[in-house]
C-alpha cells in the first residue's frame, strides 16, 4: 500500500507536465478572447471585393469587428464571450440611411396626395409651428429609433428643429447619427432667426466633439429658404469644425425655376458661385440636377441622398442617379421624413430605387441590386463621410450589423444573397441588430429601448397633434 501511494506520489509530477504540454498542443490553447462571434449563415461583406462567405463569420471585440471570414478558421483564432448563431440568416452591414427628419414620425399620414410646396406651406409648417418642441420632438425620435432598429438601420443622417433631442434620444437608443441642427430664414419652434440658430448648431457642434456615436453637423434648409448671408454663415461654421453640411437641393422642377429666375441660375451652380459646394456637402434629393452640374459635384467630392419614395409620393421627379453614378458621384439612399413617405424601411427604399431606374430609363440593368445594396451601405457612408467607419463589415470597422432571417415563405427558395435582400427582405425580416458592438435587438426583442412605453407616448402625442392641426 505504501508502496503504491510513493508510486504515484512520484509520477504526478510527470503527469501534470504531461497535461501541460497537451494543453499547450490543443487548438484551443492560445486563442484570442473577444467579446461576441456572430457565426452560420451568410455573411454579405460589402467590402471592396464584394465578398459573401457562405457560410460565414463575423469576430467582434468591444465596438470593433476584428476578423471575417469563414466559421471554421475563426473558431481556431478566437475565443467568445458570446456567440450568435446565425445559421439560416443573411449577416450584413447595418443600413445608412442617408436623409431623414426623424421627429417627423409623429406627423405619418397627416396630409397626403400633394406637391411638395402645398403640402409644406399648407400643413406641415402649420403643423410644427403649432406643435413642434423638445417633448414632440425626444418622444418622435424615440419612435423613430425604435422603427429603424425593428427595421435594420444602424445609422440615420438627420435634419430637424431641438436637433440636441434628437441626439439625446438616439444615444439612448443606441443608434449612430450624422445629425444636423436645422437653420432656415424664418422663425420656427427653436429659433427666431438664423443666427439665433447658428449659435444653437455652434453649441450642438461643440457638445458632440469626439462623440462615439453622434457626428455633428450644420443643416441649412435649403437654397430657397435662407439668403446668401445664412448660407454662407452655415458655411463659415461647417468649416470651423470639419463638420458635415446637409442641405435639400434641386428637389423640385419649381425650386430650380425660381432659383433662375430670382438668383440667374440653378440651385447648385449658385451654391458653386458663392463657395458653398465642398467635401462634406451632402445634397439631399437632386432630383433636377442637370448633366452639366455632374462634373460640378464630383469636382467639388459633393454626396447625394437619393429619396425615391418620397420623389414619387410627392411627384417631385425621377433623380437621374444612372448618370450620377456614372459620372462617379457617391450616391446614397435615404427615406426622408416619415411624413412624406410614409415609413423608414431602407430595405423599402433601397428596392424602389432600384425598380424606379430600371423603368425610367427602360433598362433592366440600370440599377442592379449590388448596387442599390450598396446605396444603402458603403456608398451611403461614403456620402456621410463616415465610409472608414461602417458601411461594410471589415476587421477594424465599426461593429454595426444586422441579421436577416431567410425562413419565410417569401424568402424561400435562395439562390442570391445579395437579391434576396433587395428584391424580397422587407424590414421586419430584421431578426437582431447591432450597434457598435452592442445588440439592441436580439430575435425581434428591441432591448435598448422599451417597445410599449415608446409607443404609449406617441399616440399620447398624436392625439395633441391632431387637436391642434384641427383648430
Amino acid at each position: 500500500m505504501t508502496t503504491t501511494i510513493r508510486s504515484r506520489a512520484l509520477m504526478l509530477p510527470v503527469l501534470l507536465a504531461t497535461a501541460a504540454l497537451g494543453a499547450c498542443r490543443s487548438p484551443r490553447a492560445g486563442l484570442q478572447d473577444v467579446s461576441l462571434l456572430v457565426s452560420g449563415g451568410s455573411v454579405v461583406t460589402m467590402d471592396g471585393a464584394h465578398r459573401v462567405w457562405t457560410p460565414g463569420a463575423v469576430a467582434i471585440d468591444g465596438s470593433r469587428i476584428v476578423a471575417v471570414g469563414t466559421p471554421e478558421a475563426l473558431g481556431q483564432r478566437y475565443r467568445a464571450r458570446e456567440a450568435i448563431d446565425a445559421s439560416g440568416h443573411v449577416v450584413l452591414p447595418g443600413l445608412v440611411n442617408t436623409h431623414t427628419h426623424a421627429p417627423m414620425v409623429m406627423y405619418r399620414g397627416l396630409a397626403d396626395d400633394l406637391r411638395l410646396k402645398e403640402w409644406l406651406e399648407r400643413y406641415i409648417f402649420p403643423a410644427e409651428a403649432k406643435t413642434v418642441s423638445p417633448e414632440m420632438v425626444r418622444i418622435g425620435t424615440r419612435l423613430a429609433a425604435l422603427e429603424m432598429i425593428q427595421s435594420g438601420t444602424t445609422t440615420f443622417a438627420d435634419m430637424y428643429y431641438f436637433e440636441e433631442e434628437v441626439a439625446r434620444a438616439a444615444k439612448e437608443a443606441g443608434l449612430r447619427g450624422v445629425l444636423g441642427q436645422t437653420i432656415i430664414g424664418f422663425p420656427v419652434a427653436d429659433a427666431t432667426s438664423p443666427a439665433e440658430a447658428l449659435a444653437r448648431t455652434e453649441a450642438f457642434l461643440k457638445r458632440y466633439q469626439g462623440d462615439d456615436l453622434i457626428v455633428a453637423a450644420v443643416a441649412p434648409h435649403s437654397m430657397y429658404t435662407l439668403d446668401l448671408e445664412g448660407l454662407m454663415a452655415s458655411r463659415r461654421l461647417a468649416d470651423r469644425f470639419g463638420a458635415p453640411l446637409l442641405i435639400h437641393v434641386s428637389e423640385t422642377e419649381d425650386e430650380v425655376a425660381n432659383a433662375k429666375a430670382q438668383r440667374g441660375a440653378t440651385p447648385f451652380q449658385y451654391l458653386d458661385a458663392i463657395g458653398f459646394l465642398g467635401p462634406r456637402v451632402v445634397a439631399a434629393h437632386a432630383v433636377w440636377i442637370t448633366a452639366d452640374e455632374l462634373p460640378l459635384l464630383r469636382r467639388h467630392g459633393v454626396g447625394v441622398s437619393h429619396n425615391p419614395e418620397s420623389n414619387m409620393k410627392l411627384a417631385s421627379g425621377t433623380a437621374p442617379v444612372p448618370a450620377m453614378l456614372a459620372a462617379g458621384l457617391a450616391v446614397g439612399v435615404g427615406t426622408d421624413g416619415a411624413a412624406s413617405n410614409n415609413d423608414l424601411d431602407m430595405f423599402e427604399a433601397m428596392r424602389q430605387a432600384a425598380f424606379l431606374h430600371k423603368l425610367a430609363s427602360r433598362d433592366p440593368t440600370a440599377v442592379s441590386a449590388q448596387v442599390a445594396l450598396g446605396m444603402a451601405t458603403i456608398d451611403a457612408a461614403r456620402v456621410l463621410g463616415i465610409e472608414r467607419l461602417v458601411g461594410s463589415l471589415e476587421a477594424g470597422k465599426r461593429a454595426d450589423l444586422i441579421i436577416v432571417s431567410m425562413a419565410s415563405a417569401r424568402q424561400t427558395p435562395l439562390y442570391s444573397p445579395v437579391s434576396h435582400l433587395v428584391y424580397t427582405t422587407h424590414g421586419d425580416d430584421v431578426r437582431t441588430m447591432i450597434v457598435n458592438g452592442q445588440v439592441l435587438m436580439r430575435d425581434r426583442r428591441v432591448l435598448s429601448l422599451d417597445e410599449p412605453s415608446v409607443l404609449a407616448d406617441a399616440r399620447r402625442l398624436a392625439d395633441r397633434v391632431r387637436e391642434a392641426v384641427t383648430q
